[in-house]
């Protein structure tokens, strides 16, 4: 059952997409106050005092474990590469909570702006969920299980996104490829040494003085070059941000400013920016005119060929903006000219004004300034919005613009679409990846466990990026990535400008990665199967292991193990030199390891701890009692997959219901698309 209530007058974020009637009087639990709180005066607080013994999940990408107790966090979209524990804001905005316990109920909170959860942060057994401004929908959801109540809020915001088939295959990336030679050369040799590859990922270089939808001069015959690459089965996939350079001549700016389609100062002039173009304005992107017009902008590259893209710096991110820079010169200056040592060695200013620290603190807050996300305005249907009252809109919506114009350009066809910044409600649109991550063995551990909490909030094409962007990486780091990767729909190595190298052929042993992507490839037709049917019945793809063993106390305490589909579970090793990990199996379990050789070795192991080796160049899965799944022969692209080679590995006498369409078109409620295994 799903009760609305509002509080004063919320904006209309359209996250849900079913009616649900307004209920009078208050939840069934915890309080609610909008009297004003400690934080503001006309402010929203929701208090919930939890039993020693319940479980909270959900928030969607944000740091920490599955469980979200013991921490604080805070919906605020946020540009921030540096993704350690004591971080409250990552790049997406989900509030989506679900309480599993004495009592077990969900809860979300339809809030554009900032918004709080306390989960046992100020005190250990009291969530307290706090904003700024008592404007908002709580829906409140209860159910039989935890399970339950995520599938009733996934019909209510509606169905997750669907990619293309070739978008379950392994793609490669990194930030410095400019050239056509660049790409060529990847695509070249990952297919010479017989490494599949599906993608490669065009980052910024590729534009012209990075101006969205423009090429750089090398690419002055892009259509003949996106074909060539197609005919090698590897696709092109360009990223978009969201500034647009400031700049006479270029037909975008030109547009943008003549019909007044970019976000607003107070006063009624373009807002200014700095981003990698340097000076930018947003596209006003809450503007359903302007967002037509946006996302009209990507049949520049579709119409060349183009059948995905990556939408970054969607937070909006801002390196500076006019106003901020021109605050610090003026502290500058203030500083300027006479400085003197405090006793303590600081620096202070002649009339003791302005310390070096305060100076520092001035320039260290120029990017991503919460005074700049208050200095601009949306125009939403004739009505002016503060930016930072809506702020956790912005990613969602400029990925809309680019949803709603591939249903105006191809209207039967899939494209590939994912995006840093996200609001619930953009997983309509497109699936996200989880950011600048880094070369760190913490962060296997990290993304594995954003997984289940992402799927709750409906993203369920997503992944994180391989090997690490940020960092050196190493050769046992990537491997183990790749250990996890090959399980997640979105499935990229990615790498910063002035990092390692990290292609899978930069390494040693070849073949090592060879196998590992293999496996990927053998398993497709299974995960590719498992991701559709839980995007057609508002399911999960990945469940942790209380959502399937409730009654097991346990498996609702596991944190690095989940369940994926129906049929398996998967349990990484993320811990450098291991080799191997101890795995709690809830139930008997087939503990399957496909080898380098390319044989599998199937054991049956009982329920209980176990000790399981797992050798870098090995991929392991464990396949639940009474089940079974498809596995195919490998490839080196989607499109190769033989699926006549499938067979079944598992429990005798089993059997399994297989997916499978064109992997283009969208015909998903077509019988024939289901066709039973058997063991």
């Amino acid at each position: 059952m799903i009760r609305k209530f509002i509080y004063g007058t919320p904006f209309d974020t359209e996250a849900v997409t079913t009616e649900i009637p307004c209920s009078d009087g208050t939840p069934a639990y915890g309080t609610v106050c909008t009297s004003g709180s400690p934080d503001a005066g006309d402010g929203f607080t929701f208090t919930y005092t939890m039993d020693k013994d319940d479980i909270v999940y959900g928030l969607g990408e944000a740091s920490r474990g599955i469980n979200k107790r013991g921490w604080c966090y805070t919906s605020n979209c946020t540009d921030d590469p540096n993704h350690t524990e004591d971080k409250h804001s990552l790049y997406g905005a989900h509030n989506f909570v679900i309480i599993s316990g004495k009592e077990t109920f969900g809860l979300f909170f339809d809030y554009p702006g900032k918004l709080t959860f306390d989960i046992g942060y100020t005190r250990q057994d009291t969530m307290r969920v706090f904003c700024e401004n008592a404007d908002l929908a709580l829906y409140v959801i209860e159910g039989d299980s935890a399970c339950d109540i995520v599938k009733q809020f996934r019909k209510i915001i509606g169905r997750s996104y669907i990619p293309p088939k070739f978008a379950f295959g392994f793609g490669q990336s990194r930030w410095g490829y400019k050239t056509k030679e660049d790409f060529r050369a990847v695509a070249e040799t990952y297919r010479k040494n017989h490494l599949p590859l599906d993608m490669i990922y065009m980052d910024i270089d590729y534009m012209e003085a990075y101006k969205d939808f423009t090429l750089n001069k090398d690419f002055d015959d892009f259509a003949d070059f996106v074909r060539e690459l197609k005919d090698r089965h590897v696709r092109l996939i360009p990223i978009i941000d969201a500034g647009v350079k400031v700049e006479e001549g270029y037909d975008v700016y030109e547009e943008g400013v003549k019909n007044r389609y970019f976000c607003q100062r107070e006063d009624g002039s373009d807002f200014v920016a700095a981003v990698w173009p340097g000076d930018t304005h947003f596209p006003d992107v809450l503007n359903p005119e302007a967002r037509r017009w946006f996302g009209d902008k990507y049949r520049f590259l579709t119409d060349q060929g183009i059948e995905g893209f990556w939408n970054d710096m969607n937070e909006p991110a801002i390196f500076h903006s006019a106003e901020g820079l021109a605050e610090a010169k003026k502290l500058a200056a203030e500083f300027a000219g006479s400085g003197t040592a405090n006793w303590d060695g600081s620096l202070k200013s002649e009339d003791g004004a302005v310390s070096v620290d305060q100076l520092g603190d001035k320039l260290r807050s120029l990017a991503n300034s919460p005074e700049d996300y208050a200095r601009f305005y949306h125009n939403v249907n004739g009505k002016r919005i503060r930016h930072d009252k809506v702020h956790n809109l912005f990613g969602f919506n400029m990925t809309r613009a680019a949803g709603e114009a591939f249903d105006r350009i191809d209207p039967d066809k899939r494209f590939l679409m994912f995006s840093r910044s996200s609001y619930i409600g953009m997983h309509r649109y497109g699936g996200i990846w989880t950011g600048d991550n880094m070369a760190w063995w913490s962060h296997i551990l990290l993304c594995l466990k954003m997984m289940p909490s992402l799927n709750m909030c409906g993203f369920l094409y997503t992944g994180c990026d391989l090997g690490g962007f940020g960092a050196d990486t190493t050769r046992d780091l990537l491997l183990r990535f790749l250990g996890l990767g090959i399980f997640t729909p979105l499935m990229r190595n990615h790498a910063a400008l002035g990092t390692r190298e990290q292609e899978c052929y930069q390494f040693e042993d070849t073949e090592d990665f060879r196998h590992m992507l293999g496996v990927r490839y053998r398993l497709l037709p299974y995960l590719y199967s498992e991701y559709m049917k839980a995007a057609l019945n508002d399911d999960l793809y990945f469940k942790p292991l209380g959502f399937v063993y409730p009654e097991n106390a346990m498996a609702v305490r596991v944190e690095d193990q989940l369940m994926l589909g129906n049929e398996i579970m998967i349990a990484p090793v993320y811990e450098q030199n291991a080799r191997g990990r101890y795995v709690y199996l809830p139930e008997e379990m087939k503990f399957v390891k496909f080898l380098p050789d390319g044989s599998i070795s199937e054991e049956i192991l009982g329920k209980g701890i176990h000790y399981v080796e797992i050798a870098l160049n090995e991929a392991a899965l464990f396949i639940r009692s009474g089940k079974c799944i498809p596995v195919a022969d490998a490839a080196e692209y989607a499109d190769g997959i033989d699926m006549d080679s499938i067979r079944m590995i598992g429990y005798e006498g089993s059997e399994y219901v297989l997916y499978d369409d064109d992997g283009v078109h969208r015909d998903y409620d077509n019988k024939a698309n289901y066709t039973t295994l058997k063991m």
